[in-house]
């Protein structure tokens, strides 16, 4: 009797662990990526969002950018280490369906006009608490490449 209730107990184990383990693989990923700053975060953040996608390119993703992670939406800015131009690889990820949001916030902190930025930028009142709210609200994991 012992025997088959341990017998039992495991298959009860198992069989919740693979509902579970099913459930959690039903719906989309959403994930919002943090980029604070274009210098250590521009080229690696983009690689990391097109690596991400090509895993699993049903993810949702956010890019919110604020302080000087905002750099890498402007007209024309490059990596200054590789000197390679953010707007191609922006563009190429918002036409995978990644959208990128521009703190607003940032913007007037550091007198930006919203037509210095590319076409694909999208703006948000303030960064970090669309950072705040697409995590504890609408559930996104968070990333800060």
């Amino acid at each position: 009797m012992k025997k088959l209730l341990s017998i039992l107990a495991i298959l009860t184990l198992a069989f919740g662990f693979s509902s579970f383990a099913s459930a959690q693989s039903t719906g989309n990923t959403k994930v919002v990526y943090h980029i604070d700053d274009a210098e250590s975060q521009g080229l690696k953040g983009l690689r990391n969002i097109r690596n991400h996608l090509d895993v699993a390119p049903q993810t949702t993703i956010i890019v919110v950018t604020h302080a000087n992670g905002v750099d890498i939406m402007m007209e024309g800015a490059k990596d200054k280490k590789n000197n390679v131009e953010y707007a191609p690889l922006v563009g190429a990820l918002k036409s995978r369906g990644v959208k990128f949001e521009v703190c607003e916030i940032t913007l007037k902190n550091r007198n930006l006009k919203k037509d210095q930025f590319t076409l694909d930028a999208d703006f948000t009142p303030s960064g970090v608490v669309r950072v705040a709210d697409l995590q504890y609200k609408d559930g996104f994991a968070y990333i800060k490449p």
